[in-house]
């Protein structure tokens, strides 16, 4: 029996902080992926949803906060959405209408809060659950909340084996991690031992560099990489929205230049780089290629050296 799923990622960005908008284009594009490339699990950007406020700066500086900063604040946050509402209902009915797994970056409000998030929705059991990211980096710290060690799930769904017509289903594991979060050593540890084999990472950072770390990934963990970044031009913002240059402002102007990639667990590259254009990649996924892979590198098993080192588990 083959052991394939076809598996996608979505570059693509948020539409002028419009939700109704961004969820029509989250649907036009798990469409394509599913109709166009048989896909049965998807991946979206971080801040898909809600939006990457690149260039903002909130009208801060340490020690004093404007009230057209605040302004600002308000706009966010009423441009992100609650975990269950009625926007991830949405989700989950494209999800069951398409049969595509998602995964997707929002903008989380809870309260006063904001968290940047990831969740994940299955076509038969609707919203799973969701990832918080622990560790805002930089100047999103002053917008987004920690995330604890209470959202790190991995989860095991089944899919149909590509290829096959007797029904035959296949079983994986899921997780993700947010942007610079790929750069925390011990999540990473924490997603390998719990047997991630579809590690996603939905990310913003479109640096040539990030391809590095994600091949990196892959050869570590043994893994397949799945990584959906932006792709967004000035004008899929708000007119208003700050720029790199206002004396350049042009709408075709390059916010995040994209740069999604699928990485088999080897560190073969399966799909992308994707640069310059909102698209989807999709590539057939060899699961046994991470048993494969786990032969001479297991880092949680056969390479790990729990005689010298030990790893504090997960604090709740």
């Amino acid at each position: 029996m083959a052991r394939t799923i076809y598996a996608s990622v979505v570059q693509t960005c948020t539409q002028s902080y419009d939700l109704e908008a961004t969820l029509q284009k989250l649907e036009q594009l798990t469409r394509l992926a599913r109709e166009r490339d048989r896909s049965q699990l998807a991946v979206f950007p971080e801040a898909f949803i809600g939006g990457y406020p690149k260039f903002s700066t909130f009208g801060s500086v340490v020690g004093e906060r404007s009230p057209e900063g605040r302004e600002e604040y308000l706009r966010y946050h009423n441009a992100a959405i609650e975990i269950p509402s009625l926007a991830t209902d949405r989700i989950e009915a494209i999800s069951k209408e398409t049969n595509v797994f998602l995964v997707v970056g929002v903008i989380e409000r809870d309260g006063g809060t904001l968290y940047c998030t990831a969740i994940f929705v299955s076509p038969s059991e609707g919203l799973l659950g969701k990832h918080r990211k622990v560790l805002p980096t930089a100047s999103e710290r002053l917008i987004w909340g920690q995330g604890d060690g209470s959202t790190l799930p991995v989860f095991e769904r089944s899919f149909m084996a590509s290829g096959e017509s007797d029904g035959s289903r296949i079983t994986t594991k899921i997780s993700a991690a947010i942007c610079w979060e790929n750069y925390m050593p011990l999540l990473r540890n924490h997603y390998y031992s719990l047997g991630t084999q579809l590690y996603c990472a939905p990310t913003v950072d479109a640096r040539p560099q990030w391809q590095h770390s994600m091949i990196h990934i892959a050869l570590e963990g043994r893994c397949f990489v799945l990584s959906a970044c932006q792709y967004a031009e000035e004008r899929h913002y708000p007119d208003t929205h700050a720029v790199a240059n206002t004396e350049t402002r042009k709408p075709g102007n390059v916010v995040i230049a994209g740069g999604s990639v699928i990485i088999s667990p080897l560190g073969k590259v399966l799909a992308g780089p994707l640069r310059d254009r909102e698209d989807v990649l999709t590539a057939e996924l060899d699961l046994d290629d991470v048993v494969r892979g786990k032969f001479d590198l297991d880092v949680v098993g056969n390479y790990a050296r729990p005689d010298i080192f030990r790893v504090q588990g997960n604090v709740q």
